[in-house]
């Protein structure tokens, strides 16, 4: 059977440390599993719910975007997929009488975790303008209330519609069909808080924000580079793949300011000798300090510009542009300058630069750890400047990798969800459905804080996610969202963004990933996009949390129908009908999906095009890959000061928190703690087990402070430091974004310790 939720916070005041573990998986990723399965949904449901886990004729892992091979194991999921999928389609329930238990007031002070582990919410509710508690509402009324302050605006431009990478391709056509012909671009996503860098670098380089490598690729390259990445964690299936790749005798290099177990060893549980025995992965781990990654990959470079032989020079003269200005601007890199900037041994760059030389076929794959930096994009620019040197583009077994970390945020961005949104996608969209979208740009999360903040956003609505939680400098982004007037949130579970209201809330649950879904047009499945731009269907295999849920796509066409009425000649009802009909429309819109649902039909779905993968074509404005030679930029942190990363733990998926352990660092029974190398904590006075406050320095010169942290002494980099998000979120300055993405620098904050006061 099913436990219980708790009936209250767990205390996190004493963690156990134990030393970091050097191997991911194996039985302890196996009993956990279970665990904590049967704890959600009893072994029944466990077994009939994990079978069906990226399958063919099953559903997509609502965790991460890592994408499956043609051939499927019969357990196609990792810990933390099976982790997410139990929390989704847990036996316990959010009932009216919960809220009726529990005024909002209560829920502000429960943590994430408490929130999350009261299960699905069963029906829509809502909380009046100076109300205490959510009451139940009608769906009707619901899209009333909506309806009424998007009216009441001054503009459709007050209004934000916020979307997370959870949402299905289907879905996401709609919410930002209806917001355009509402009238506005304001569809920030999750992408912008994450790989926004990537999409920006890449689209400049190499013509389009995707990652150009297959799973394939993986398997077949002589050399994978992971900078900035925990796939233990945070993409464990990818370590399938690695595991796979070093079988074929290619070889990896991990660069990153912490060990990481899974990139150390892999114990593979489909395997016996993977679980015994397990997998040696990192050849080369290159322990670099927060922000040193640009500077790493211009001294590479240089040094390859200056090996004779090692460019590619007809590819570079074929399919490239700007080669002189990067040969001129790597001139400069020198070896001083760049250890000081890294932290790194000459003799391990050295050692790097063989291993880049002696390979035909390199891939780099990245994650937040390059992309939440002031110089984010410019540091992903490098990357690709290495790879166009090598001619590693468009090259079986090579090419660019940022992994995604949300299971559809890709795909979201292709369905049109995008505050800048290109001409010509807009051109499509209003000669199929004969509106007039907007052509001025929106908000991003970033600038959407900020206008909720000054007044002139008004409404919030958010298809999913836990936004309050994901975004930077905590008490500014909730004291904007207390402006607004509406907030509105599609939800499956409580989360923090719940308890954190404007004038008026609602809370409107939807179907999950692992629910059926049946329309009046018969039973339906949705489509989702891999983070290798494989697009495939959906189909969740149980009974509904309850009878009182729509789906995704019925509460945006309800939306449409309440709010647009009919001056919209949108046909929302056949859209709410047959999802069919919404994959023919985006059929028509979006290149690419020529005959989508034949194709989305077939086990296994296609792949989309990808100009510099499949022909070395490359859709730049130079009509070539470009190079670049920005500046080199890397964080100066002053004296007795410390330069800190925010990240997830093990028992985490972006800001849901599923327990309260860090298994492969080895913290036990809390989140308030925060890495140290252990030279630095005595430098700064603090002793292992010592308490102290975290307190952000930025230019504005206000105080950020993350109070009661526990100092681990832990093997980092030196001058760096670690701690969990969202606890930490409060320390990184709403105005700390990357140049020209506008991403939150979350990944570089300079923090002092103070001891924290007496309880």
């Amino acid at each position: 059977m099913a436990s219980k939720p708790p009936t209250g916070d767990p205390v996190q005041d004493a963690p156990r440390i134990s030393g970091p573990k050097h191997a991911a998986a194996g039985l302890p990723a196996v009993g956990h599993t279970l665990r904590m399965s049967r704890e959600q949904m009893g072994l029944a449901r466990t077994a009939r719910t994990l079978l069906k886990v990226n399958q063919k004729d099953g559903f997509d892992c609502p965790g991460c975007a890592w994408p499956e091979g043609e051939k499927r194991h019969v357990a196609e999921f990792c810990e933390n997929g099976a982790k997410a999928v139990a929390e989704e389609a847990t036996l316990r329930r959010v009932t009216p009488a919960f809220f009726a238990d529990h005024p909002i007031a209560d829920l502000a002070g429960r943590s994430g975790y408490w929130l999350g582990q009261q299960g699905r919410i069963t029906e829509p509710v809502y909380a009046a303008e100076g109300a205490e508690h959510y009451e139940p509402v009608t769906w009707e009324r619901a899209f009333a209330i909506i309806a009424e302050e998007l009216g009441a605006l001054g503009s459709p431009d007050e209004a934000v519609f916020y979307t997370s990478g959870r949402t299905s391709n289907e879905a996401a056509f709609l919410l930002q069909l209806f917001a355009r012909e509402f009238g506005t671009n304001n569809l920030p996503d999750c992408s912008n808080m994450c790989h926004e860098s990537s999409g920006s670098a890449l689209t400049e380089t190499i013509g389009i924000g995707k990652g150009s490598v297959s799973l394939e690729d993986l398997h077949q390259a002589d050399l994978i580079i992971v900078a900035g990445q925990n796939p233990g964690t945070n993409h464990p299936r990818m370590l399938s793949a690695l595991e796979q790749a070093k079988a074929a005798g290619a070889k990896i290099i991990s660069v990153n300011p912490l060990p990481e177990a899974g990139l150390e060893k892999f114990k593979n549980p489909q395997t016996a000798r993977g679980m015994l025995k397990g997998a040696s992965l990192t050849d080369l781990f290159l322990q670099i300090r927060i922000g040193g990654d640009q500077a790493l990959f211009r001294l590479l470079n240089k040094l390859v510009i200056d090996t004779e032989g090692a460019v590619d020079e007809a590819f570079v003269a074929e399919h490239t542009h700007g080669y002189d200005e990067l040969a001129a601007a790597a001139k400069a890199a020198g070896w001083d300058e760049t250890l000081a900037a890294t932290g790194l041994a000459r003799a391990d760059v050295e050692r790097a630069l063989e291993m880049i030389l002696a390979s035909r076929r390199t891939i780099v794959c990245w994650a937040m750890g390059l992309t939440q930096h002031k110089h984010a994009v410019a540091t992903i620019r490098e990357v690709v400047n290495l790879l166009l040197l090598r001619g590693a583009i468009g090259r079986p077994g090579a090419g660019v990798c940022p992994v995604r970390g949300h299971s559809n945020v890709q795909g979201d961005r292709t369905m049109g969800i995008f505050e800048r949104p290109a001409p010509a996608f807009l051109d499509a969209l209003d000669r199929e459905f004969g509106i007039s979208s907007p052509r001025h740009h929106g908000y991003d999360t970033v600038r959407a804080i900020r206008a909720l903040r000054d007044g002139e956003a008004k409404v919030f609505f958010a298809m999913g996610g836990n936004f309050v939680a994901a975004t930077p400098d905590t008490e500014v982004t909730e004291a904007a969202i207390r402006r607004a007037r509406l907030t509105v949130h599609v939800s499956t579970k409580l989360n923090r963004s719940h308890a954190v209201t404007g004038a008026r809330a609602l809370i409107l649950p939807t179907l999950g990933r692992t629910d059926k879904d049946v329309q009046a047009g018969g039973r339906q499945f949705v489509t989702v996009e891999d983070s290798m731009g494989l697009v495939h269907a959906s189909r969740g295999n149980l009974a509904p949390a309850s009878p009182h849920l729509l789906s995704e796509p019925a509460i945006v066409a309800r939306l449409a129908r309440a709010v647009l009425g009919a001056t919209s000649a949108t046909p929302w009802e056949d859209f709410e009908r047959d999802y069919g009909t919404i994959r023919d429309r985006i059929a028509r819109v979006i290149p690419g999906f020529e005959d989508f649902n034949a194709r989305a039909a077939r086990p296994g779905g296609f792949a989309l095009p990808h100009a510099p993968r499949d022909e070395r074509r490359f859709p730049t404005r130079t009509g070539k890959a470009n190079f670049t030679a920005a500046p080199v930029e890397y964080p100066r942190v002053p004296e007795g000061r410390l330069l800190l990363q925010t990240l997830r733990s093990h028992d985490q998926y972006n800001t849901t928190i599923y327990g309260l352990d860090d298994r492969y660092r080895g913290i036990k029974g809390g989140r308030r703690v925060v890495l140290v190398h252990p030279e630095d904590a005595r430098a700064l006075g603090f002793a292992d087990g010592d308490l102290a406050d975290l307190v952000g320095e930025w230019s504005d010169g206000a105080e950020r402070r993350a109070p009661g942290f526990r100092v681990v002494h832990y093997p980092t980099a030196r001058g760096c430091a670690a701690a969990y998000y969202p606890e930490t979120n409060v320390l990184v300055p709403l105005d700390s974004t990357a140049d020209v993405s506008n991403t939150p620098a979350s990944k570089s904050v300079i923090v002092r310790l103070e001891q924290s006061a007496p309880a």
